[in-house]
């Protein structure tokens, strides 16, 4: 391979990390973490609760810092960049930020979806109409639109999730992290969650943590964790054909989704 070729494939890598490990008070959280994403693709993180899932997401979001190896996101080296204005990139959604909002009894669901343009909590500047039409298409797509002028605090689990996976997309992130965007919701809920995903993540690269199996069959790779310790990664086919962990789980999923 060239140099330009080495050159284009680094442009390509939006998320890189190096033997990166992560302490939290002298417990080891994730060991040496070598792991890559391609731009435009979509990645499951896989693995137990306390298998390092969530603090590998803090980890490319500079919510944490890493005790050791080297972070790359977006071409932006950890510790020689503004991760500030790294953050404006990447779009965020997890339960933590729910709670945020729902705190906030005066905010209506469009006011929380165009909060996502400045990445506030709440809204302090001015909204275009163009702001307006982005943030009613998003909601739009993903079924939420009759809730606009609904108070946020008010929703479901799963139509706050929804409002929030709609205000990330408002920065048009160049990254997209899940964490757990269908958890503890029904099936159904789940089902318009992934429908509008489907098409909000065309051509831009996601990082999710799931659990159901009809999340992850549907992404482009999967890395397994456990421990702290990259156990597997690659495609659903390819960790099915290894018979490892990847294959276990997904074993024990099927058959207690035909059991009940």
């Amino acid at each position: 391979m060239n140099i330009s070729n080495i050159l284009e494939e680094n442009l390509m890598k939006v998320v890189q990390l190096k033997d990166v490990s992560f302490r939290r008070w002298n417990r080891l959280i994730l060991n040496k973490i070598n792991w890559h994403v391609q731009k435009g693709e979509h990645w499951v993180l896989l693995g137990l609760n306390g298998s390092g899932k969530t603090s590998l997401l803090k980890l490319i979001t500079g919510y944490e810092w890493a005790s050791g190896g080297e972070i790359t996101v977006l071409n932006e080296r950890f510790g020689q960049t503004n991760i500030h204005e790294l953050r404006k990139t990447i779009g965020w959604v997890s339960s933590s930020l729910d709670e945020r909002f729902a705190a906030r009894a005066s905010d209506t669901t469009l006011e929380v979806v165009l909060s996502g343009r400045h990445a506030s909590v709440g809204l302090y500047e001015d909204m275009t109409d163009e702001d307006k039409e982005a943030a009613l298409q998003f909601l739009r797509l993903l079924k939420m639109e009759n809730y606009k002028d609904s108070a946020f605090h008010t929703l479901s689990q799963g139509e706050k999730r929804r409002t929030m996976i709609a205000r990330a997309l408002m920065s048009e992130p160049k990254i997209l992290i899940l964490d757990e965007a269908t958890a503890s919701i029904d099936t159904e809920t789940e089902l318009k969650i992934q429908q509008g995903l489907k098409k909000l993540l065309h051509n831009r690269t996601a990082v999710m943590i799931a659990h159901r199996l009809s999340t992850i069959r549907d992404s482009d790779k999967i890395i397994v964790l456990d421990h702290g310790d990259v156990m597997e990664q690659g495609t659903h086919n390819e960790l099915m054909d290894k018979k490892g962990i990847y294959y276990e789980l997904v074993k024990s999923q099927y058959s207690a989704i035909h059991a009940d």
